[in-house]
């Protein structure tokens, strides 16, 4: 049996429109604020926060923080950690950003950490939503939505030549 050719869903130029309109909801629901966290996950979902960050900065006079959240995707119960103390995003607006949301572990997880404390407003980001959720975790904000089997995965791979790519 030979394998299937992996797929192109998005290419560099799709991605940075899907960007970019993830960025003008961003602002649009975020208007009423004053500062926001964007807490993109380790990797790729912390490189696509840059990306939202950048887009935002141009279309809003929003403060925006950027937040690094560490997680083991294997081990979620090892722990979370952030590059922002407790005391920056206490009673804040927080984005967790990912690149792909396939099961929901790994977001759930993040929103589990961050609900420790007392936060003004809370939403989720991803670029691609695979609609393949084991947890009541759902994309405030997506790219793009796509229904996969569950034998596929989904590389997203960021940087000049960047692309989203789905694999059987």
């Amino acid at each position: 049996m030979t394998k299937a050719k992996p797929t192109l869903i998005l290419n560099h130029q799709e991605i940075e429109h899907k960007i970019k309109r993830m960025a003008f909801q961003i602002y649009e629901s975020n208007v009423n604020e004053t500062e926001i966290i964007l807490a993109g996950i380790a990797e790729n979902g912390y490189t696509l926060a840059k990306k939202l960050h950048q887009q935002l900065t141009s279309i809003s006079d929003l403060e925006i923080k950027l937040c690094e959240v560490k997680l083991d995707k294997k081990n979620p119960l090892n722990g979370v950690s952030t590059s922002l103390q407790v005391t920056e995003y206490e009673n804040k607006s927080i984005i967790l950003v990912d690149d792909v949301l396939n099961s929901g572990s790994t977001l759930i997880y993040g929103v589990r950490h961050f609900l420790e404390v007392t936060l003004k407003k809370f939403q989720t980001a991803v670029l691609v939503d695979r609609s393949h959720k084991k947890f009541p975790v759902k994309a405030d904000v997506k790219g793009i939505s796509l229904s996969t089997s569950l034998n596929e995965t989904i590389k997203v791979s960021f940087g000049q030549n960047s692309k989203a790519t789905l694999f059987e």
